[in-house]
């Protein structure tokens, strides 16, 4: 064999053991919701003599914290950062011109110094950002810590009642479809509206003959009574602020286009009610104060993170 051909496979060899080299040193040895990292992220933020699992766990809380940013949309307000830099300099008993000579005097731009305040910015918007989406409740959960507390009170004689106003409400729900806009649903609940408030129809008749809420039309339109927070927002708003005896105007929810009236108001045992607020309270108060001590950690909990071959 000549030695050029000794020396091409010699370099062909080399070329593999090297290539096997790289291979090791970037398999994927864990993933952040999809999103790889590699042998060597994790060897760079090791060092010589740190902990692999404490870089991985860094490596892992930098991608997150990094997505969070992206993914908060928190924007910074270049006249918010003026503000603040004014009010610096007013509570170190400065003028705007004497702190930038501080400034400069230690060697720090003012653009430097709005940046690190931008970051700061940015970076407390995105923990608040975490910690809120960190709060995971089931009403399960709820009801039955909502249950505890009250079994616990009527046990220990401290239960605390709780009332509220229960509305009885009838109505008529058109639906919004090809042959029926919004501008022609609101007219047709106007007309029907004049005609029971001339006495040309009922309402219990007019809700049998045009309501497409057919359980509640059979019935007169009628939905018994019930606390407005059953309802959708749109709809609880009318009922509350609808005169008892009187007829609604036209207004649309996620449902369609409605007219209502109020026919009875009482008062309703909302005990259960505000014990189950209470729960969800001091559920939510835990997690926030467990989040709260390391919001990078809560970044975890809706991420998903695949470890490889350690």
């Amino acid at each position: 064999m000549k030695k050029s051909g000794l020396k091409s496979l010699f370099i062909t060899v080399l070329g593999i053991f090297a290539f096997s080299f790289v291979n090791a040193e970037e398999r994927v040895v864990a993933t952040v919701d999809g999103a790889p990292i590699l042998e060597s992220q994790v060897r760079a933020a090791m060092g010589k003599k740190g902990n692999y699992q404490a870089a991985l766990d860094k490596v892992i809380d930098d991608i997150l914290v990094q997505k969070a940013i992206k993914e908060s949309g928190v924007k910074v307000n270049p006249r918010e950062i003026d503000f603040i830099v004014e009010d610096i300099a007013a509570k170190n008993g400065l003028t705007y011109g004497q702190f930038l000579d501080a400034l400069d005097y230690q060697g720090i731009s003012l653009n430097a110094f709005r940046q690190q305040i931008a970051n700061q910015m940015i970076m407390s918007g995105v923990r608040n950002h975490a910690i809120s989406n960190s709060v995971q409740i089931s009403r399960e959960e709820v009801d039955t810590l909502g249950q505890k507390m009250l079994d616990e009170a009527r046990a220990n004689g401290t239960e605390q009642k709780v009332t509220g106003k229960q509305y009885e409400v009838r109505h008529i729900l058109l639906k919004l479809n090809p042959l029926l806009n919004d501008a022609q649903a609101k007219a047709e609940l106007n007309k029907i509206r004049a005609d029971i408030l001339s006495g040309k129809t009922t309402f219990a008749d007019a809700a049998l003959k045009y309501s497409k809420d057919y359980l509640s039309g059979a019935n007169g339109g009628s939905l018994g009574y019930a606390f407005p927070e059953a309802y959708v927002e749109p709809f609880a708003k009318a009922v509350k602020t609808t005169k008892q005896g009187s007829i609604s105007a036209p207004f649309k929810s996620e449902f369609g286009w409605h007219i209502l009236e109020v026919t009875g108001i009482r008062d309703g045992d909302r005990t259960e009610d505000a014990y189950r607020q209470k729960a969800y309270e001091k559920i939510v108060n835990s997690q926030l104060q467990e989040a709260t001590k390391d919001w990078v950690k809560a970044l975890r909990k809706t991420a998903d993170i695949q470890y490889f071959n350690q």
